[in-house]
């Protein structure tokens, strides 16, 4: 049915698992660097993140993934022949789609984390510094733990949404399972029949996130008692 395409689409559908993670990860640091800026009391970081987020939600992610490789192959090169380097370097289409997709998503996370960490008691930090303890420890011990609780709903959703825009990095020349199911497509003539396939790998993927999340929470919610309305 998938005329010898299926590993190929299966080795695609690795790529973009390991581009999506790599993602998440960047996505991740930044969320927490913008939303302890965003929660700062200095007013130039304040201002900076919200440039950051408004940003993102005003460009599209086609749009910054194009601006990143092509003006990151020209920056590079420019900066390269500054430094006596005559020969062209080109942006490898991995790390262009990991450096965009986690600039874009960490935009989102550092609101998903600062809505987190509002939603701790003031008083547990102030008890926790009154007991003896650093403001480091007090984030890792005490903070961060919670906030995770509640981060994890938002944090699902935007893994989820991540997953599927990885798609986007196969117009930048990546050969993840988009661009191989193009080329399947083109090559066969039956464009319907891998893109389904493709769309079931995703499902595949996505679903079993949701498993996966779904078991987090329960975790991270063990002695929480859940409130009724």
């Amino acid at each position: 049915m998938l005329h010898g395409y299926a590993p190929a689409l299966l080795n695609g559908s690795l790529l973009t698992l390991a581009l999506a993670l790599a993602s998440l990860a960047l996505a991740c640091l930044l969320g927490l660097a913008f939303a302890a800026a965003r929660l700062s009391r200095s007013r130039a970081l304040q201002a900076l993140s919200l440039a950051y987020t408004t940003l993102i939600r005003g460009v599209p992610d086609l749009v910054l993934m194009l601006l990143v490789f092509f003006g990151g192959q020209l920056a590079v090169n420019a900066l390269a022949q500054r430094l006596g380097h005559a020969d062209y370097i080109d942006v490898d289409p991995f790390i262009a789609g990991t450096l965009t997709i986690g600039f874009i998503f960490g935009a989102y996370l550092s609101e998903t984390f600062r809505g987190a960490f509002l939603a701790l008691p003031a008083g547990q930090r102030e008890a926790a510094l009154a007991c003896g303890l650093s403001r480091a420890q007090t984030l890792r011990r005490i903070e961060l733990p919670q906030m995770l609780r509640h981060a994890l709903p938002a944090l699902s959703n935007n893994w989820l949404v991540l997953v599927k825009s990885t798609a986007i990095v196969s117009v930048i020349g990546l050969n993840d399972m988009m661009l191989r199911a193009t080329q399947a497509a083109g090559a066969t003539r039956e464009p319907f029949v891998f893109y389904a396939a493709a769309a079931l790998i995703y499902l595949a993927i996505t679903s079993a996130s949701e498993l996966g999340f779904k078991a987090l929470q329960r975790k991270a919610s063990v002695g929480v008692r859940a409130g009724s309305l």
